[in-house]
Parts: C-alpha cells; structure tokens; sequence
C-alpha cells in the first residue's frame, strides 16, 4: 500500500507521515502498550487528492483572498474549501486502498481521527478544531477520512494562518483509522498534576461511555489523584454524571447517526466510575508511556469488556 501504513510500521519519528497521533500511537503500539488496532492514511494522500483536483490551487487563491477583519469573510473561505474538499471524488487508487485496510482491522465500526503534520508549536491553535467521527462504518469511512481533511480549513484555522502569516507555510494532515472501542467507562490522564504541577501526582478523570463526552466538557467526570512513587490513591472526587454518549444502534436513520446521548440514573450517574483496583491499573498504564517517552504526558484511556486501552498521547505542553 502506498499511501496507507499500520501501526506496526509507524513509529514517534513518522510524524512527517502520519500526524502527532498517528506517530504516537505507532509508537506506543511498538512499546507494548494496548492500543486498539489500526492504520494512518498517510500525508501524502492528502497532498496528492489535492494536486490531482488542482484544488491545492483553489484553496490558496481562496485563503489570499481573505479578510482577516472580516469574519463573513473567514467564514465564507472556511464553507467554500470544505464543501469543494467533499465534493471532489477521491481517487479510486485510494479508496480501494482504505477499503482494503479496513477489512484487514477485522472491525464494524472504526473511529477516524484527524492527525496533523506540523509542530505542535505550529499546530497548537488549531488542534482542536481538527476533527474526529467515532463509530464510522465501512460505507462511510472515505467521507469522513475526506471530513477529516477539510477540517484543516475550519474558520478558526484559517484566521490563525492569516494571524501568524503561514497562509502559504505547508500544513498537511493525515488521518487515523482505529478499531472502535465502545466503552463501559473511558477518560483522561495527565502525568503531571496539571493544576499544581506536582511531579509525583497523577490526575486521572472517569466517565462512563465514550471519551468524546469528557474531551469535550460535556459531562463532569470522577477525578482521581494518585501518587506514582507509591501507587496509591490520594484523593477521589465522584461527579454527578447525568448522561452519557454511546453507540446509536438506529441505522435505519439517514444520515446515519453514529453517537446517541442517554439519560443516565441518579444511581448509576453518581456512583464511582472506576475501582480502587482499576485507578491503580491505569495510573500504572500511563507510568509506563511518561517512562517510556521522558516527558510528561497528556493520555486519553477507554474500559471495554474487561480490558483497558489507550487511544491517544501527547505531551503536556503547558508545564512550567
């Protein structure tokens, strides 16, 4: 495959190729870490759909023609590059590729991430905006690998570019393509007491269902405070969870509809989210990754049928 690489082939030097994410979950793939299988359409896909539509030409006579003063104008720019991103076909070459590889991940349903090329330094602004679409199926995952790309272009982006002056810098993004893991209970780390800086404290928030619900502040979750020399539990803050996200199983519905919210119980909602037991087995999950990298780390995790997994890990960047 040649615009297509597995996790087993990518590792924390690919970020050129496959992304922040993409390289770091190669990485911890090859570190022994449980990360969901999965592959990268690479960079390069990206680039070349863009030079074989010509619309690389379009979208830098569009991004010129800019007012940064003028958010009608950001906006309008934003809607035009997206709309003409998904109205392009992509090549067949390609397709066939990503078909290919989404049969061998053996799964029904997939998450696709956006994944981007440049420094964090460089990326940092727009990070956020780039997008992900949690339980995509065979029939639509080149839409929502070409949704990933677009999303380069949101309005939020292309204000940054015309602010910092990198309207012609070249930022490419490659996307991730990862089993889905439909989680009973999912969250985030930080290896670093993100609030006190504490070196020795861990922060670790619990939620139940997908781990959009809480990377999106849309729930309150359990926080728990464990030490990493002693491995033991400092503090546990339950949150009063009333609802939670999880897989839509209504496929009757057009356009499908891949994440439905549900009402959850005072009973259910308000009960501690993870054991004493399974904090200490995460706390211990991200230990091994922040030893593993050398730096503080930033860790998104999900529990299914028994197992923990880590699905995402970047450095913590607004450390001291």
């Amino acid at each position: 495959m040649k615009h297509i690489k597995f996790f087993k082939d990518i590792n924390k030097d690919s970020v050129s190729e496959a992304g922040g994410k993409g390289a770091s979950l190669g990485e911890m793939n090859g570190a022994g870490i449980p990360v969901p299988p999965g592959f990268v359409v690479l960079a390069g896909a990206f680039d070349k759909f863009l030079e074989e539509t010509d619309l690389n030409i379009e979208i830098k006579a569009r991004l010129k023609e800019v007012n940064i003063g003028d958010t009608n104008s950001i906006e309008k720019a934003s809607v035009v590059i997206r709309d003409t991103i998904h109205d392009h076909e992509m090549p067949e070459d390609l397709k066939e590729e990503i078909w290919e590889a989404f049969d061998k991940l053996n799964a029904d349903f997939v998450a696709v991430r956006s994944s981007a090329t440049a420094e964090d330094s460089l990326i940092a602004s727009w990070a956020g905006e780039l997008e992900t679409y949690l339980n995509t199926t065979r029939e639509n995952v080149v839409d929502r690998v070409k949704e990933c790309w677009s999303s380069l272009f949101t309005s939020r982006a292309i204000f940054y570019r015309h602010e910092k002056n990198l309207i012609d810098a070249h930022v490419s993004v490659a996307v991730v393509v990862q089993k889905m893991v439909q989680s009973a209970v999912s969250g985030i780390a930080f290896t670093v007491h993100p609030v006190t800086e504490d070196r020795d404290q861990m922060i670790i928030e619990a939620g139940l269902g997908l781990g959009e619900a809480i990377v999106s502040g849309q729930i309150t979750p359990d926080s728990y405070v464990v030490s990493k020399s002693t491995m033991q539990v400092l503090d546990v803050n339950i949150g009063n969870q009333s609802k939670m996200l999880k897989r839509s199983e209504v496929a009757a519905l057009e356009p499908p509809v891949q994440n439905v919210w549900v009402n959850l119980d005072e009973s259910h909602g308000n009960k501690q989210k993870l054991s004493g037991k399974q904090i200490i087995e995460v706390a211990e999950m991200c230990k091994k990754i922040e030893d593993h990298y050398g730096f503080p780390c930033d860790i998104e995790w999900a529990f299914a049928e028994g197992k923990f997994y880590i699905t995402q890990s970047r450095p913590i960047t607004t450390l001291k």
